[in-house]
């Protein structure tokens, strides 16, 4: 019981280290419509392909920090010298990640027309909104929705 307890503590704590906004908006279907031109398209690949690697790693990264910390407190006898040290890395790796992912979310940010940001920003925000009451219906409510009608180029 209190290994599942423990589990649950950590698989919460890295849910809520995620950002709501760290995601990737651009290959998705809500960067549908923003009008980008073909110029900002170029410059949106080239910045993911420029992070990709460097994510893909940092993800591993992290991965490994989680497993050796759940490792740690699976123990009969937790050590918390060990525990502490895994703590410590994965809070580092966690930072790394969320470091490279706000720098590469940034450069993307700054190929958008103050406009398509706002069209964007409000997308996010809604598909936020979206989660959070498909997370109060409970697991049931979890099943995937149909993709929402693309909006027009108003909005």
């Amino acid at each position: 019981m209190k290994r599942l307890i423990v589990l649950l503590v950590v698989t919460v704590a890295s849910a809520m280290a995620q950002a709501p906004e760290a995601f990737p908006w651009w290959d998705r279907p809500i960067a549908q419509n923003l009008n980008l031109s073909p110029e900002q398209q170029k410059q949106i690949q080239a910045t993911v392909r420029e992070y990709r690697d460097r994510l893909i790693e940092q993800r591993a990264n992290v991965q490994k920090a989680e497993a050796r910390l759940q490792d740690e407190m699976n123990e009969d006898q937790v050590n918390e010298a060990r525990a502490n040290d895994a703590i410590e890395k994965l809070v580092a790796a966690r930072g790394e990640i969320s470091r490279t992912f706000s720098q590469m979310s940034l450069k993307l940010r700054v190929v958008l027309t103050p406009q398509q940001w706002q069209r964007l920003r409000g997308r996010i925000v809604q598909r936020g909104q979206e989660q959070r009451q498909q997370m109060r219906r409970g697991p049931g409510a979890m099943r995937k929705q149909p993709a929402p009608a693309p909006a027009g180029p108003d909005q």
